[in-house]
């Protein structure tokens, strides 16, 4: 994939914004005909692509905003594919399945999706969800290059949050240790972490930390913060020592260590 260098979504802080383009990556031919139309009449820009290999070319040609992508793919399932998609950009993706159990959708979440929506799904809630989560995206002006190159903030000097010896570049996306090693984070993690050193030493709900972190924790319930916290703690105890999440019975959670920015 290193030869891709097409931009995959932008967003601009002046003028008006682009309409959204969706890459819906669906087999059904049906479905896939139903929900290209009822995204484009809710205002979106919509392309389509029935397998993987599809999608890829697709992905290359121009930009994308966010992915709308199924689980049960021909050769390949969604789950491959995003894993593949999440090493080269931080692309919003949004899951579709009809595989709608709990253990799908966690898994969905833990590898960092924006969002999971089980099929049967209406057409108008897909569409709402959508718009929510590149509402969640903000504006700052990024643009992410589907090469295998970083994320790069343009204009912008990169902003560096520190704890306890270990180091997280918001413009990188990039957690280092104390000893300086990269620490492998999911678009959900990082999000959970940058919300936690946001808010150090101050008790945070599970609600309050769904609607804080971009949300990429899909479908907001406990059960999904609980999976993602534990996750994560187990990353910041990799070398040894406590994790300065801590928990607060009946509460939620809180950050402990001090912060500093630089």
């Amino acid at each position: 994939m290193s030869n891709i260098t097409a931009p995959i979504y932008r967003h601009l802080d002046e003028g008006p914004m682009p309409t959204p383009t969706i890459l819906l990556v669906e087999d059904d031919g049906p479905l896939r005909t139903l929900t290209s139309r009822a995204l484009r009449q809710s205002g979106f820009n919509v392309l389509t692509a029935a397998t993987g290999a599809e999608m890829w070319v697709t992905l290359r040609e121009g930009p994308v905003s966010l992915v709308v992508l199924d689980i049960m793919l021909p050769g390949t399932s969604g789950f491959d594919l995003f894993r593949r998609l999440r090493r080269e950009c931080d692309i919003p993706v949004i899951f579709i399945s009809a595989r709608g159990s709990e253990e799908d959708r966690v898994l969905g979440l833990e590898l960092g999706a924006d969002d999971y929506l089980a099929k049967p799904f209406s057409t108008r809630e897909l569409a709402a969800r959508v718009s929510a989560v590149l509402r969640r995206g903000g504006n700052n002006p990024v643009t992410t290059e589907f090469n295998g190159s970083e994320t790069v903030a343009d204009g912008r000097t990169p902003e560096s949050i520190h704890f306890e010896g270990w180091n997280l570049s918001m413009a990188r996306r990039e957690l280092r240790s104390p000893t300086g090693a990269m620490v492998d984070l999911t678009g959900a993690e990082f999000d959970l972490l940058a919300t936690f050193l946001a808010y150090p030493q101050r008790v945070l709900g599970r609600e309050r930390l769904i609607e804080l972190s971009r949300s990429r924790l899909g479908d907001s319930s406990d059960r999904s913060v609980d999976v993602l916290v534990s996750r994560l703690r187990r990353k910041l105890q990799a070398e040894g020592g406590e994790s300065p999440i801590v928990t607060v019975r009946g509460v939620g959670y809180m950050f402990k260590a001090e912060v500093s920015r630089a």
